[in-house]
């Protein structure tokens, strides 16, 4: 044995050493990638069929259409860390393989739908696939990039969930042209693409000290929440108000309760509540709670408003929404890098009041009469810009101040939070939005446009809070913190 082998041999691998059999970084961020991109998007690309989807289930309203977007947001949301956890026990490959058969399986019976009903619940499977792949992901990529371009992956990792979630309004609008099944059609060669490149060039990761299977009551508990939640607001106007829906937001209160009481003595809960101490995770998910909810709203309103009030076509409209995405592309990409600079809570703050700024000229500039260039294009424009100073933030700051161990823990827990935002974004637009009626109509829309506001200012104020931790000139400072820095041992794959 030379002596180059015997040195391998005596150094065991550390917890972010490039895994035997992994393919080149760059190859493995593609992958990963083009996984990361088709599942974010599909949170997003569903808003701009709603019209299409409506028309074609005779009967559906606003309300009953929204559930195809909350149920894939509230499984996607409630199975994110388990399906972390389940990685580290089975194996990080095995478990984001499996998301993507369940993403492209789910992908086909959506576009089979013949009923409102069989849709959704296909959205059940779909969720449960894009969950697992998410969390998953970045398990997969941090050992196989180096220490050095850790951070441009982590922030590159964070601008794709930022533009898959931007684009799926312009690109589902092209697709809708076709019929709304396209949207879920072309998932699937994309899925079987990343299925193909999962086992040629990732390799199998997985926590030798075989932590425990993850809380299954609790991730119940969790799901239940945040649907009884859904369902009071969705169902409030129909409800007028009345017990069903103070009894919808009481049981909410009482499984989210009970879930945070669980997930406090359980030794594998779906919330580890110990990293909700630090602040900056704290408030960085707390903003992107309030912030999913304006963004998801703005998605969708702003669908409903082009096609329903200005009459255009699915096509138009999507084309129409282009210009928020291009801005949130653009700007996402430095927005890490400025927020490693000044702190993301400044960058994100900014973001989400760009964001607030951008719906406030939607009140005072959007009329019945179409006026995009003049109107609605300075409002995406500015909004959209927001959008990609905001998200790539998010993650940056809850991870900022995370031992290495806690990482993607932190990420998956945050994203979880993120989809919950989401799913309460829809569901306080279609309560809010009502039934509009041709006098009322515009009063209506400037209703959800200032609950965006009040989102999105709350957002930048909890970013705000969040202190910038500067380095020390007269050190390095390591991109990722080294095992040493973290409290306890580390283990490859461990969360």
């Amino acid at each position: 044995m030379s002596d180059s082998q015997t040195r391998t041999a005596a150094q065991p691998p550390t917890p972010f050493s490039p895994p035997p059999g992994a393919g080149s970084p760059g190859i493995v961020f593609a992958v990963l990638a083009l996984a990361v991109f088709i599942s974010t998007l599909d949170v997003f690309i569903v808003n701009i069929a709603v019209p299409s989807i409506q028309a074609s289930f005779h009967g559906a309203s606003v309300a009953d259409i929204s559930w195809v977007l909350n149920v894939y947001a509230i499984v996607f949301a409630a199975l994110l860390v388990p399906a972390g956890k389940l990685g580290d026990v089975i194996g990080r490959r095995r478990v984001f393989a499996a998301g993507l058969v369940a993403f492209g399986v789910g992908s086909a019976l959506c576009a089979a739908s013949s009923s409102l009903g069989f849709l959704i619940a296909a959205r059940v499977l779909h969720g449960a696939g894009a969950a697992a792949v998410t969390p998953t992901s970045l398990g997969l990529m941090l050992p196989s990039i180096p220490p050095q371009r850790r951070a441009a992956a982590i922030g590159g990792w964070a601008a794709l969930g930022a533009v898959g979630a931007a684009s799926g309004p312009p690109l589902g609008g092209l697709l809708t042209e076709l019929s709304w099944h396209w949207i879920f059609i072309v998932n699937v060669p994309l899925a079987l693409i990343a299925l193909i490149g999962t086992y040629r060039v990732l390799p199998e990761i997985r926590d030798p000290a075989k932590p425990p299977l993850p809380d299954l009551i609790g991730t119940i508990m969790l799901v239940a929440a945040v649907s009884a939640a859904t369902l009071g607001l969705v169902q409030g106007s129909v409800w007028h108000w009345d017990v069903r829906v103070i009894g919808c937001f009481a049981g909410a209160l009482v499984l989210a309760g009970g879930f945070v009481a669980r997930s406090a003595r359980h030794h594998a809960p779906v919330l580890e509540l110990g990293i909700i101490r630090v602040p900056a995770f704290a408030l960085s998910s707390l903003s992107a709670v309030l912030f999913y909810a304006a963004f998801s709203a703005m998605l969708l309103g702003n669908v409903l408003f082009l096609t329903g009030v200005w009459h255009y076509s699915v096509l138009r409209a999507g084309l129409a929404l282009t210009p928020g995405p291009v801005a949130a592309a653009i700007f996402a990409p430095f927005a890490g890098k400025l927020a490693q600079r000044i702190g993301p809570g400044l960058v994100g703050g900014a973001g989400a009041l760009l964001f607030g700024a951008g719906s406030l000229l939607g009140v005072a500039l959007l009329g019945l009469e179409p006026a995009f260039w003049t109107r609605f294009f300075p409002a995406m424009l500015i909004g959209g810009s927001g959008v990609g100073l905001a998200l790539p933030a998010f993650t940056i700051a809850a991870t900022s101040t995370l031992p290495p161990h806690k990482l993607a823990t932190g990420i998956g827990a945050q994203t979880m939070f993120r989809q919950i935002g989401a799913t309460l974004g829809v569901a306080t637009f279609v309560a809010i939005l009502g039934t509009p009626t041709a006098t009322t109509v515009i009063d209506d829309y400037n209703n959800t446009r200032w609950f965006m506001i009040a989102a999105a200012t709350a957002a930048a104020l909890a970013l705000a809070a969040i202190r910038h931790q500067r380095p020390n000139p007269g050190a390095a400072r390591p991109t990722v913190p080294t095992p040493a820095a973290a409290a306890g041992p580390i283990h490859p794959g461990r969360v």
